[in-house]
């Protein structure tokens, strides 16, 4: 406030209070952050433009006239946009004032999203306990996807933290221009939050959404994605049921704390592998290794076999062994096998076997 207070002193300014009041006025109207960039560049004949927390321009107007500044733009710890200004020399002193209603402006914008938001989450709550209403009608015949996320155990107070994710992302997705609903689900690990909303570039939104969620928060999201489901009222609710099986097996393969992944674009064998379903066989083909009493030498080759892409000679040398030796002991792993490490039935056993070794550990 000081420094709002040494840069309205020295703008020096008759027309100061006309300029403060329509300042204002931009930013309590309705589409706020576009009033006010334009009312800035229009004003100082300079350049002005807020974007939100995950970087998308929400609004710009003007040229540049002076150096470029840009300031960020904060409430109670959440970061919710930056300010950027490139104003003549007489007006730089404005900045901050500017980036006080820049604030004020995007506060506003969340506070009607908001509203927006609740009557969205009983949509989707109703969407996802299997009725049809209103929310499959808003999503009409376009393309749709959705998305769960959830937080570590331990987070502070994590129903409000869930909440405001939900609302970080329903503004993504009202700024893209998209139509989308959130909501949180209670349940194990603390719950999560769910958004649906229709498509058009998954990867990119899965990719944006989760960069507004941890700029906006500072938390540890880990976010899994459907992949695109079709449109149509009619098959909406069998849609949303599979959208949500794939969002959550997407965020089961998230090993990392602060990451995200897209059904379509995850491992395919994952559930497989962490399931458990593949216990009996990894247990089966460390016993066959075992016979060989060499301390899992050869296993250890095994698995360095089984990742590596060059010649056999290469992967001497990364092993530090003999290519003789190396040959040696494949041999001997083929044996105790029952196979050939050319036969591609052997080599997925064995793929498969590892995985699923190295996800109980």
């Amino acid at each position: 406030m000081a420094q709002t207070v040494l840069a309205l002193a020295a703008l020096q300014s008759p027309d100061l209070p006309v300029l403060l009041g329509a300042l204002r006025g931009a930013a309590m109207s309705p589409q706020p952050e576009r009033e006010l960039v334009e009312l800035a560049a229009r004003w100082t004949a300079g350049f002005a433009e807020i974007r939100a927390s995950w970087g998308d321009p929400i609004a710009s107007a003007g040229r540049a006239a002076g150096p470029p500044q840009t300031i960020r733009l904060d409430h109670q710890e959440r970061h919710v946009g930056t300010l950027s200004v490139a104003l003549p020399p007489e007006w730089q002193a404005l900045t901050p004032v500017l980036a006080e209603y820049a604030l004020l402006a995007r506060l506003r914008s969340a506070a009607a999203g908001a509203a927006r938001r609740r009557v969205g989450e009983r949509m989707l709550d109703g969407l996802l306990a299997g009725r049809e209403g209103p929310g499959a009608a808003a999503l009409g015949h376009e393309a749709f996807a959705l998305a769960v996320a959830t937080l570590p155990p331990g987070t502070p107070v994590q129903d409000q933290a869930l909440d405001l994710l939900a609302a970080v992302g329903e503004g993504y997705f009202s700024e893209r221009r998209l139509v989308g609903h959130s909501t949180v689900r209670a349940g194990g690990q603390g719950g999560m939050a769910v958004w649906l909303w229709t498509t058009l570039d998954l990867s990119r939104e899965a990719r944006e959404l989760h960069l507004s969620l941890t700029s906006s928060t500072a938390l540890d999201v880990r976010l899994g994605v459907s992949g695109r489901q079709a449109g149509g009222t009619r098959e909406m609710i069998a849609g949303i049921q599979t959208a949500l099986m794939q969002a959550r097996q997407a965020l089961s393969a998230t090993q990392r704390t602060r990451a995200y992944t897209v059904f379509h674009e995850m491992d395919a064998l994952h559930s497989l592998i962490s399931d458990g379903s593949l216990n009996v066989l990894a247990a089966q083909v460390n016993a066959q290794l075992d016979t060989l009493g060499d301390g899992g030498r050869t296993a250890g080759t095994l698995r360095a076999y089984l990742a590596h892409r060059g010649t056999l000679a290469e992967l001497a040398l990364v092993l530090d062994i003999h290519v003789n030796t190396l040959r040696y002991r494949l041999r001997r792993a083929e044996e105790v096998l029952g196979g050939r490490l050319s036969d591609p039935a052997l080599l997925a056993r064995l793929y498969l076997a590892f995985g699923a070794e190295t996800e109980q550990r």
